[in-house]
């Protein structure tokens, strides 16, 4: 069974983590949740969650695609050299990457965004834009492996983006 990972610290969004998860589950793949450590991980309303496993102990060939939610754990798992390397590697792999809300805040840091149309929360547009990214306000943009959307509510959209890239074959 294929695995997707799921980016996870402290302050996530728990929509952004939750729906995701139940869905690559639904579609028959193995979610995993990966951070800058293992952890037990809290949600802005202080919902738990499991962090599996650490970033540096995985490469981009151990997963078929990244999850990237959005609150304010995007910017602590910034910080982290080996969860920038392994969005990096996977980016590179051309495996697919979806992010939503704030998630573009690690693909800013791992170096990925410029050159790519992207969106986002409304409220790290000028960093992407500052990143080299081309911004749109749209409930989802695919650009080549990567699927970003801005908001909980643009959640269905994203996954059925992000589950069309992966082709759907666990």
């Amino acid at each position: 069974m294929k695995t997707i990972g799921i980016l996870l610290d402290d302050l996530y969004n728990e929509h952004e983590v939750i729906y995701p998860y139940y869905r690559i589950l639904e579609a028959g793949y193995q979610a995993m949740t990966i951070g800058a450590q293992e952890k037990t991980a809290h949600s802005k309303a202080g919902l738990p969650f499991l962090v599996e496993r650490a970033a540096g102990d995985l490469h981009g060939e151990d997963l078929a695609g990244l999850i990237i939610p959005g609150g304010y754990a995007p910017d602590r798992l910034r910080r982290d050299p080996a969860v920038l390397a392994l969005v990096r590697s996977i980016d590179q792999l051309g495996k697919p990457i979806a992010c939503i809300c704030h998630g573009g805040w690690v693909l800013i840091s791992a170096g990925v965004a410029r050159g790519r149309v992207l969106t986002g929360f409304v409220a790290i547009r000028d960093d992407l834009v500052n990143a080299g990214a081309i911004y749109r306000d749209e409930e989802v943009v695919v650009e080549g492996n990567l699927v970003t959307s801005r908001q909980p509510s643009d959640l269905p959209a994203f996954m059925r983006a992000f589950l069309a890239l992966l082709g759907n074959e666990p």
